[in-house]
């Protein structure tokens, strides 16, 4: 590696940040009024815009974030696969420390998947139907998140090369972090779920009960096989005499 690819991925690096620190939710919100840190999760990102502002500025929203990761790699891309994944890179971690934010940035998912279009398209394909799967389970966007980001960690273990194993593991960390919250709350609510399935499991039903109940107990009217006993008692000898 020579100078000057240390200054392209020098520039790779800056350019991504650069994009990716841009927030089209906050600037949204801002220009409707709207404090997404008062909204829902409190997320600057697509699902918690859908929540305040609807689902159609929500998706625009997804879409941009993917623009901020794949342009930056596709800028790149034609110079080298390493620039390309620096570039992805830098993006997502400007959108999820983004100084116009505060360091407060969203999570990264949307522009994870556009720094992974440009730079390795291959994994998109599993990547979307890992998190299609997680959230047709869980009905939770976040947890569709986590197993779509699973996925991309096993990907980059599993593609030769350095560079590309460093991209995707480095690009998981980071989202798998941001969703720790996440998946603490799946955990808490399987585990109430679980909880309650074996009380409701645990409580008597009243279909078998003993096998005695509701039979009247042998006693002075009955004989020892249950049968009704002569209420007189023993029979009465009257000899066939009249008197």
């Amino acid at each position: 590696m020579d100078v000057n690819d240390l200054l392209v991925l020098g520039l790779a690096a800056l350019v991504g940040y650069a994009i990716g620190a841009i927030n089209p939710a906050s600037i949204i919100a801002r220009a409707r009024g709207i404090d997404l840190t008062d909204v829902g999760s409190g997320n600057p990102g697509a699902t918690n815009v859908a929540r305040a502002m609807g689902k159609k500025i929500g998706i625009t929203v997804g879409v941009l974030d993917v623009l901020k990761g794949l342009i930056p790699a596709l800028l790149f891309a034609s110079y080298s696969g390493g620039a390309a994944e620096v570039a992805g890179f830098a993006a997502v971690v400007g959108h999820i420390t983004s100084p116009f934010l505060h360091g407060r940035g969203g999570k990264g998912v949307a522009t994870t998947l556009g720094a992974v279009l440009g730079a390795q398209p291959l994994w998109v394909p599993f990547i979307l139907v890992a998190f299609v799967i997680g959230y047709l389970v869980t009905k939770r966007v976040g947890m569709g998140a986590v197993l779509s980001t699973v996925v991309l960690f096993v990907a980059a273990l599993l593609t030769p090369g350095l560079d590309a194993t460093v991209f995707g593991v480095g690009l998981a960390v980071l989202v798998l972090a941001r969703h720790r919250q996440n998946m603490s709350e799946a955990w808490h609510d399987w585990r109430e779920h679980r909880r309650s399935r074996g009380e409701h499991g645990g409580e008597d039903t009243g279909g078998g009960g003993s096998s005695g109940e509701g039979q009247d107990p042998p006693g002075e009217d009955t004989d020892p096989n249950g049968q009704v006993a002569d209420p007189g008692g023993r029979d009465r000898e009257t000899g066939g005499k009249e008197s």
